[in-house]
């Protein structure tokens, strides 16, 4: 698959690039994943995804599945793992609280420029003791735009409106990051609030709400919404912004059907399941304040000097739901954006190549060069992966750049890789640079073949002699 990029300037002259950034929120209510998802994630678009963001609610967090997913990927992460690292994506960066699961997937070429991920986790279930509900968020720069995405599970039933919103105030007060430019959420370029948000239709009669759905005349229903209700009162609700429910209320369905709940409890459908954005606002030039102090409080909003000089525009192309899934009480909910920006910088910090011809017969020579000034540090590694490989951890073997480091000048560095680390069975690789005080990939060499053992090919290469890092790449072939 191929991104084609949509370049335009905006009305300041400058030229901005476009990304498509694919959201999915779904409260999965503790069912496996399905066999296929290409709908889900619009596999088949003639517009491909720059980026996705996963939020999943109520993953099944059982005590033995729990700790086996501690060590071994979730069948959820595994499952878009699987789907998506085919198709030259890589899972970036996740996080799980009990039954909430945040991923983030980007493609390949953009993951030099993904830089300063941090995660964290908000619990609000049994007065902040429990995680099985509150909030998951990852932050990054993008192209050197701060972007944070939370994923969030509040309290359910029709009468906690005002807690639902107190909750979500306080994980945005509260969820702190180690970065100065923005160390909470609402000091982000860009923020995704999304999630089994578990807002109500309220006032409406089951009679009423049915016949608006049967005619499809969603809109008659929206006033009632409690979101939308709530944000009349509400200054932080305000600044994010949310699609038109052009489509079913997404809860509460019987398992397996397209029929709202029939039990004996017969809930109201609901959009229970969102996905807004918000824009950081500019502040007010002084002139602009009150005198009285009554204008904007300019102290909880930082001046955005980068506005003129790097634009950041978002347009929302699709907001809907999924019907056709039917594993869960709810149904999933799609959001398609354009995200337009001029990036910060172009190249990555480092640029990195294998030096001659690579296989398991001689020591093999990486050669890299720092683009760009960064702090590097002893713990840095470089890692050969498979082409096509799925996340950080799915590297064939590494090296760690100080400790093999065995000749430098000032601008190219040479590193070696011992020839018993490299796959008898050769294969298409890449090299990735790792940063550990960024904690993220800061360059990517271009894919090179790793020519076949000719040793091992002279003496035969039987089973019992493929090494591990053979075993490994034997089975992503499979």
């Amino acid at each position: 698959m191929t991104a084609e990029r949509e370049d335009q300037e905006d009305a300041g002259g400058h030229r901005l690039e476009s990304f498509r950034l694919h959201m999915v929120t779904w409260n999965v209510a503790t069912a496996d994943p399905p066999q296929d998802v290409t709908s889900l994630l619009h596999l088949n678009s003639p517009k491909p995804a720059d980026l996705y963001v996963i939020g999943l609610q109520e993953v099944y967090s059982g005590p033995v599945r729990f700790l086996s997913d501690m060590i071994f990927d979730d069948p959820w992460s595994h499952m878009f793992m699987s789907t998506l690292a085919p198709l030259s994506y890589v899972k970036v960066s996740s996080i799980r609280m009990q039954g909430l699961l945040l991923l983030f997937f980007s493609r390949m070429e953009h993951v030099p420029f993904i830089r300063d991920i941090q995660a964290t986790y908000t619990r609000t279930g049994i007065f902040g003791y429990w995680g099985n509900k509150g909030g998951v968020s990852i932050r990054f720069s993008f192209y050197g735009h701060t972007l944070c995405f939370l994923n969030c599970h509040l309290t359910p039933h029709i009468k906690y409106a005002t807690h639902r919103v107190g909750e979500f105030e306080s994980i945005v007060e509260t969820q702190m990051f180690d970065c100065n430019k923005a160390s909470k959420i609402v000091d982000h370029r860009l923020v995704f609030w999304f999630g089994d948000l578990n807002f109500r239709i309220q006032d409406h009669g089951m009679h009423f709400i049915r016949s608006c759905l049967t005619n499809k005349t969603y809109n008659l229903l929206w006033s009632n919404d409690q979101l939308n209700m709530m944000k009349k009162k509400e200054a932080l609700l305000q600044e994010f912004e949310e699609g038109q429910l052009d489509f079913p209320p997404t809860y509460k369905f019987d398992l397996n059907s397209d029929s709202y709940d029939s039990s004996g409890k017969k809930r109201k459908p609901a959009w229970t399941d969102r996905i807004l954005w918000r824009i950081r606002p500019k502040a007010p030039p002084p002139d602009e304040q009150e005198e009285d102090g009554s204008g904007p409080d300019v102290k909880k909003i930082r001046p955005l000097d980068e506005d003129e000089e790097f634009p950041l525009k978002v347009r929302q192309e699709l907001y809907t739901s999924s019907m056709e899934f039917s594993i869960s009480d709810h149904k999933p909910v799609l959001g398609v954006f354009s995200v337009e920006l001029k990036k910060k910088f172009e190249a990555p910090l480092v640029r990195l190549q294998p030096e001659g011809d690579w296989s398991a017969d001689i020591d093999a020579m990486i050669l890299y060069s720092p683009l760009q000034p960064f702090r590097s540090s002893s713990w840095d590694w470089i890692g050969l992966y498979k082409v096509g490989f799925s996340s950080l951890s799915d590297y064939i073997t590494y090296t760690w750049v100080k400790d093999n480091e065995v000749a430098f000048n000032q601008e190219v560095m040479q590193v070696f890789i011992s020839k018993e680390e490299i796959p008898v069975r050769g294969g298409d690789c890449v090299l990735c640079y790792f940063s550990s005080i960024l904690q993220c990939i800061i360059g990517v060499s271009e894919p090179f073949k790793v020519r076949e053992s000719w040793v091992a090919t002279e003496e035969g290469l039987l089973p019992d002699r493929i090494n591990e890092l053979d075993q490994i790449t034997m089975d992503k072939d499979l």
